[in-house]
């Protein structure tokens, strides 16, 4: 009776995998290139059902997909940006980048990779709302393909591995998957939703 009770669980958790890793490496993808996509939330709901799983290496795969997928997203975005920048009319990529990059947030992006250098990718990527403006200022920095690219690895692993470990403080609090991942999820949308509260509540009263 174990082997089949194994087999029965094994079974559905097979085709969770084969189904469930393309699409979140889809997700991903698609949010980094249109950020509207809540890509943390995915990857933490990912990894609550990856930490309630018994396959081996079920929470290396949520973290090598998601982190992949955040990369080539990212250096998709920012090789169609630099399109719009060598072009005279630009491109929808850029006016996007420009719409969602404010004027306060562009010039602290901007002042900080003058700072800080490539560095400052990693920190764009953890702090909510970051990379559009850092992105855009690389940009406008001129910053090659090739750099941008070596400083976005060390980023989207950070991304991932912070992501994922929100989803399974979320997962371990609970015994069903649905609870961790509604539990993660709430968390990181609080989590994205608090800069904008907090420039907000700072912001001066008009006389």
């Amino acid at each position: 009776m174990s082997l089949l009770a194994a087999a029965s669980t094994t079974a559905p958790e097979t085709a969770q995998q084969a189904i469930g890793y393309p699409t979140l490496f889809v997700l991903v993808l698609l949010g980094a290139l249109v950020p509207v996509v809540p890509t943390g939330a995915l990857v933490s709901s990912a990894a609550v059902v990856a930490f309630h799983q018994t396959a081996p290496f079920a929470m290396l795969l949520v973290f090598g997909v998601a982190a992949l997928a955040a990369f080539l997203g990212d250096v998709a975005l920012y090789w169609l940006g630099q399109r719009g920048m060598g072009s005279k009319n630009g491109s929808r990529w850029l006016e996007a980048l420009r719409a969602r990059a404010p004027e306060d947030r562009l010039a602290q992006a901007q002042e900080k990779l003058g700072d800080h250098g490539i560095a400052v990718l990693v920190l764009s990527r953890l702090v909510p709302a970051g990379r559009i403006p850092v992105m855009l200022a690389c940009l406008l920095a001129k910053m090659p393909l090739r750099t941008f690219a070596r400083g976005d690895i060390p980023a989207c692993l950070a991304w991932a591995a912070t992501y994922q470990l929100i989803g399974v403080a979320g997962g371990s609090l609970f015994d069903e998957p649905w609870e961790g991942v509604v539990a993660a999820v709430v968390l990181t949308v609080t989590i994205s939703l608090l800069p904008g509260v907090w420039r907000r509540v700072r912001r001066p009263a008009p006389r």
